[in-house]
């Protein structure tokens, strides 16, 4: 699969992001919360910094699940029975998504009290 045109590469990609929207319920509640984001950003038109700092803890955590998604799928089909070092594996990519997750959160946060003056 090296060397492949760029639009077969992106295909590859677009697929991966479509199978794991399909299979995973967290890659669904974190898409859903990536556009009440854009939402919430379009209502108050806030400075572009903002844009920036939401948009981007926005795609890393996405990014962080669909490498969650990759190595669960490619644990499971490598060594479908419980191990303690797939475990400790698992474990700490789930923990990786939740650590991006709460910083995501309080980015947010910050955006709000900032535009609510409080």
């Amino acid at each position: 699969m090296k060397n492949q045109p760029f639009f077969k590469r992106m295909g590859f990609a677009l697929q991966g992001i479509a199978a794991a929207f399909r299979m995973e319920s967290s890659v669904r509640l974190q898409s859903i919360a990536t556009l009440m984001v854009v939402i919430v950003l379009a209502w108050y038109k806030p400075a572009m910094i903002w844009w920036a700092l939401l948009l981007l803890n926005c795609g890393l955590v996405l990014a962080a699940e669909l490498f969650n998604t990759a190595l669960e799928q490619m644990i499971d089909h490598l060594h479908p029975s419980l191990h303690p070092s797939i475990k400790i594996a698992k474990d700490c990519a789930a923990g990786s998504v939740l650590i991006l997750s709460a910083s995501a959160a309080c980015v947010f946060i910050a955006f709000l009290i900032e535009v609510k003056g409080i």
